[in-house]
């Protein structure tokens, strides 16, 4: 900005949704901790309460951080266009390592106490969910954040790349739902139907993943709330563009 412009100011509503799925992203987590530690025992590695750690990791992992780093682009909007895409790629790779310890637990959980794997829907969901993140954060690096793609291949990806990246937010929530309804059917079915303090806690995680869900996909599909590219980036991609192609840039921000 030039001097004694008035500072940058995010668009009308932006800030107030974001305050919003934030508030509903650590009160998620916040049940999500209260019903493993109320009704299922806490969470402790080398135990039988190993398992506990799925639920928890993946809802942190899959579900909080993966919608925090899709939201980066419209919360950083007037920082340098390279640190967002490492604070993006950053999250999304912490994400991807927290739902792996998450995955780590239920297949070492499941071999203790000899209970079969990758048989419900749930599971194929989850692992769908897991093994397509990770290609899209590869595949993301590899095309936005290291050098070497060019301009026309970058915006030719783009726009599967910001598609399937809220589609996968999306499969994440629901392998996370389809998650609380099986491990409610396993542990209290005989209660489930009546209204048990177990059940309506879980039941109020799950509105609240659709609630994040939801809040998130809301600020993501608002065009007037895109990032806008910089003077000084416009400048720069121009020139760059000019250089390796000979063409004009084209195309917006995520």
């Amino acid at each position: 900005a030039m001097d004694g412009a008035p500072p940058p100011t995010s668009p009308t509503g932006l800030s107030a949704y974001v305050a919003v799925s934030q508030l509903l992203g650590l009160t998620l987590l916040a049940t999500t901790g209260a019903w493993l530690g109320r009704y299922r025992g806490g969470v402790a590695w080398s135990s039988p309460l190993q398992f506990n750690a799925h639920p928890l990791c993946m809802v942190l992992g899959m579900v909080f951080l993966q919608g925090d780093a899709l939201l980066v682009y419209r919360v950083f909007r007037h920082e340098a266009k390279r640190s967002t895409k490492v604070l993006h790629a950053l999250l999304h790779g912490l994400a991807l390592v927290i739902a792996l310890v998450g995955i780590i637990a239920v297949f070492e959980s499941h071999r203790s106490k000899g209970i079969r794997d990758m048989y419900s829907l749930h599971s194929w969901c989850g692992m769908a969910a897991f093994v397509l993140y990770l290609l899209q954060w590869l595949l993301g690096c590899g095309f936005f954040l290291f050098p070497g793609a060019s301009f026309s291949v970058r915006g030719q990806y783009k726009p599967q790349h910001i598609f399937f990246g809220i589609t996968l937010f999306i499969l994440s929530i629901t392998s996370c739902l389809l998650g609380i309804t099986e491990m409610l059917l396993f542990k209290i079915s005989d209660s489930y139907s009546h209204f048990v303090p177990e059940g309506i806690l879980a039941n109020t995680l799950g509105m609240l993943l659709v609630a994040f869900g939801l809040v998130v996909c809301y600020v993501l599909t608002q065009e007037e709330w895109k990032r806008q590219p910089l003077a000084e980036e416009m400048a720069l991609s121009m020139d760059f563009k000019t250089l390796t192609e000979g063409e004009s840039p084209s195309g917006g921000s995520q």
